[in-house]
């Protein structure tokens, strides 16, 4: 089982995220579970979602507090939120941030593997909008590939409709231009 928590501000589309993949998953046979976490914060306030993909039934229903994956929406969470706690020693952390991977492991001092992409940038650009969440789409199936891209197509075309197809751009974009800097030794 994999276990993903991502991290945004209200209004950014990370439960979205969360629910997409999952549904994605299921799509392919998979198991899977989203689910958000929080309160009655308003928009732009922080928040985090959480998926889990299995080819086994899951059976646990509690929070994720080991994800094998952080994915973070809104680069000002990476110093607002202890982004790194719980990660696994082997896990990824995939960041929307326009440093590179190995500067956020010095600055975050995070030892593990980090994909970045410059979400904010690509999704103003295809979407007209800085929400992230399709972008990072992207930069998650770079990051690992649950599955490949193109099985995105369908839910991100069910749930967008009439705009899918810039949310489909800006998910393809970010794949193309994360970057994966190593963990370090």
């Amino acid at each position: 089982m994999i276990e993903v928590r991502l991290h945004g501000r209200g209004g950014q589309g990370a439960v979205t995220s969360a629910e997409l993949m999952a549904i994605t998953a299921i799509n392919q046979g998979q198991y899977a579970q989203a689910f958000p976490n929080f309160g009655a914060e308003r928009r732009g306030a922080p928040v985090a979602a959480f998926f889990r993909i299995s080819p086994e039934p899951i059976n646990t229903r509690n929070m994720i507090y080991h994800p094998d994956m952080v994915v973070v929406l809104d680069p000002s969470i990476l110093r607002l939120v202890d982004i790194g706690s719980g990660l696994h020693k082997q896990g990824i952390l995939v960041a929307n941030s326009r440093f590179s991977g190995k500067e956020l492991q010095q600055e975050l001092g995070i030892t593990q593997t980090i994909a970045t992409v410059n979400a904010n940038v690509i999704a103003q650009e295809e979407l007209g909008l800085p929400i992230t969440n399709t972008t990072m789409l992207g930069a998650i199936l770079k990051a690992r590939e649950f599955y490949s891209p193109d099985k995105l197509l369908g839910p991100l075309n069910e749930r967008f409709g009439r705009i899918a197809g810039k949310n489909i751009k800006a998910m393809q974009r970010a794949y193309r231009e994360t970057r994966i800097t190593p963990a370090l030794n």
